[in-house]
């Protein structure tokens, strides 16, 4: 992992296309701004991880879809 200390209107560069920067430092919380192509996802780390634990528990159901079609 890469580990960069950055002040406040500095950024980095990811890629060719990819600015991070950061915005504001108050009250031990950090805004930053992203810019990047419309066509790649930026997600919140916890928002993608509840994606995934979410879409894990629907392969893992036990749950008979066929139950839903034999309507006698």
């Amino acid at each position: 992992m890469l580990i960069l200390n950055r002040k406040i209107g500095e950024g980095i560069i990811l890629g060719d296309n990819i600015e991070i920067k950061i915005l504001d430092i108050q009250d031990g919380k950090i805004k930053i701004g992203i810019e990047a192509p419309k066509d790649i996802p930026i997600l919140r780390k916890e928002v993608y991880d509840a994606v995934i634990e979410e879409n894990q528990k629907s392969i893992e159901s036990e749950f008979d879809i066929s139950v839903l079609f034999n309507k006698e």
